[in-house]
Formats: structure tokens, C-alpha cells, sequence
């Protein structure tokens, strides 16, 4: 019989579509109309909330046997002000026991930040943002106790097309806390997967290769194109420790070649049996997860339902 820690693990990405898993927020401007006292008090008790929730979270990917779970990279809003990364650091304890959980349960926290985090842009003022807001998610990782290599990575877009030359000197300079837990994922547009497995060699930056983005912009028509395998193996070699590669899986919403994600996963390519980590970008998150569990997993191997 297979053992389970060599089957693919699917990876459930911020929220639940069920109630299960939910966090809160508050904006900019509702946050500044308030004063300075009052604003530390709403983000004490939202972070308080949000990291409850984070457990909850942890909880149910342990309930459900899910081993990968993508933080929102909204956990901690305005974590990247001095007010908020003070309130954060006031909660050390609470944060360490939490990430303390998540390892011992063996569940894998990453995180995915926004598209704001361009380190190729041609604005100094633009990657000195990207760099803070890379600062803040890799600090809350150190409190959650979280290694500082890919295993609790933080992946990014190459961002602005035609400069590869000023992305790998960002990379270059990058404090070891971010630089430890970078990967890079190509694009539909901007950055290929030839294109961003270049600049991850260059750099020994893990690359996570994303299916769905490669047949866009290749203009291919099926998952199951040679080339989709041969760059999920190429992608491998980027990994130091090719058991931490990650992978990405969406499916067009209205037909192959659609960029938005559909609810669920209906198309799989057959070289993904052979990633050990596959986020499942699909609009109804656990229930995509399920459905190919029963289907996709259960197919290749008809043992999978009594070991997980």
C-alpha cells in the first residue's frame, strides 16, 4: 500500500466556502478618523480576533487532513505601520503558540501577498513598499515560529514585464528573513515560465510553478501538453529540497483558456501526480479540495480513501 506522505497535498488557500474559516478587516479611512489611542485599540482587538480565527483555521485543516494552508495576507491589517507592528510584537506569546500548533500538526503555513509587492518596478518608491510589506508578512512568520526557508514561503509575482536584470538585483539585497522564504510563480502576461525559472536559477529562488498561468500563455490546449510536464520538472530543480516544491492549480471559469478561476476543479494535469504541494485556486475552496480527493487522487490510487 502507498504510504500517504507520497501522495500530492492540497492546500486549502485563506477561506472556507462554508463559514468555517472567515477574518476580519478594517479599512484605511474608518481606521484614520480615529485617534491614535483608539486606533491601537481596534487593532489589538482585531489582530486578537484574526489570530483565533488563524487557529480555527488550523483547526479545520487538521479536522479535514489538509496540510498546506495559505494565510490571507490581510491577518494583520496595517501590520506594516509602527503602530501595528507594535501591537503585533505585544502579542508574541499568542502568536508563537499558535505557529507552535501549526508545526506540530504538521500543517504547512504560506503565505501569497498582494499584488502591490512589485520588486521589478522601475519606482524606487514602489519597491521600497514591496520590500516593507515582504518585511511584515516574513516578521509574522518569525512569531509563528516558522522556519525560515521555503517550507513557510512567501510567493510573489515577477511583476513588471522586461526587467529581469532589476528583479534579481532586489533579490540580491533582500534581508535573509524575506530572501529565505522567497518563490516566484509565473504569469499569463508579464513573466513566462522560461522566463521566471531564469531568474530563480539565477538567484536559488524556489520557483512555484502555476498550471493554469502556462497554458494561457503558451497558448496551449490541454494540461496534459509535454510541455506542462517538462516545465513541472524543471521547475523541481529550483527547489533546494524538491519535497517542498509547490505547484498552483486553477481551471478557466468559462473555458480552458480563462484567466478567472472557476468553483471547481474538473481538469487536472496527469504530471501533478508527481508535485508533493498543490494549492487548489478554485472559488469553492474545501469542496474543490474534496471533489478531488474523491476523483482525481481516488482515481490514481484506490487506496487513498482508507489512508487519509
Amino acid at each position: 500500500m502507498l504510504e500517504k506522505e507520497k501522495l500530492p497535498e492540497l492546500g486549502l488557500v485563506c477561506v472556507t466556502t462554508s463559514d468555517a474559516v472567515r477574518f476580519r478587516t478594517v479599512t484605511r479611512k474608518r481606521l484614520l478618523q480615529l485617534a491614535e489611542t483608539e486606533q491601537e485599540k481596534v487593532l489589538r482587538e482585531l489582530y486578537a480576533d484574526n489570530l483565533k480565527r488563524l487557529d480555527k483555521a488550523i483547526d479545520f485543516c487538521a479536522a479535514n487532513g489538509i496540510k498546506l494552508y495559505r494565510m490571507t495576507s490581510a491577518l494583520f491589517p496595517f501590520a506594516d505601520t509602527d503602530l501595528g507592528e507594535a501591537v503585533l510584537q505585544s502579542m508574541a506569546e499568542e502568536l508563537r503558540n499558535t505557529g507552535d500548533r501549526a508545526l506540530s500538526l504538521s500543517i504547512r503555513l504560506v503565505f501569497h501577498p498582494d499584488q502591490f509587492v512589485v520588486l521589478s518596478s522601475d519606482k524606487l518608491s514602489v519597491v521600497e513598499n514591496s520590500i516593507k510589506i515582504l518585511a511584515t508578512h516574513a516578521l509574522i512568520l518569525d512569531m509563528l515560529q516558522q522556519p525560515r526557508s521555503p517550507y513557510a514561503l512567501m510567493n510573489i509575482h515577477g511583476g513588471k514585464g522586461d526587467r529581469a536584470s532589476q528583479l534579481k538585483s532586489v533579490i540580491r539585497d533582500l534581508p535573509e528573513s524575506i530572501r529565505s522564504r522567497l518563490t516566484f510563480e509565473n504569469d499569463e502576461y508579464a513573466y513566462s515560465s522560461s522566463e521566471i525559472i531564469e531568474v530563480c536559477l539565477d538567484t536559488a529562488v524556489p520557483m512555484v510553478f502555476d498550471a493554469h498561468h502556462h497554458v494561457i500563455h503558451e497558448h496551449l490546449e490541454s494540461y496534459d501538453d509535454p510541455n506542462v510536464a517538462e516545465m513541472l520538472a524543471a521547475a523541481r530543480t529550483t527547489w533546494s529540497d524538491p519535497e517542498f516544491q509547490l505547484v498552483h492549480i486553477s481551471n478557466g471559469k468559462e473555458f480552458f483558456a480563462d484567466p478567472r478561476h472557476s468553483d471547481l476543479i474538473t481538469e487536472m494535469p496527469e504530471s501533478y501526480y508527481q508535485a508533493p504541494w498543490i494549492e487548489v485556486e478554485a472559488k469553492f475552496k474545501e469542496l474543490a479540495i474534496e471533489k478531488l480527493r474523491k476523483e482525481w487522487l481516488a482515481a490514481k490510487i484506490p487506496e487513498y480513501s482508507t489512508i487519509l
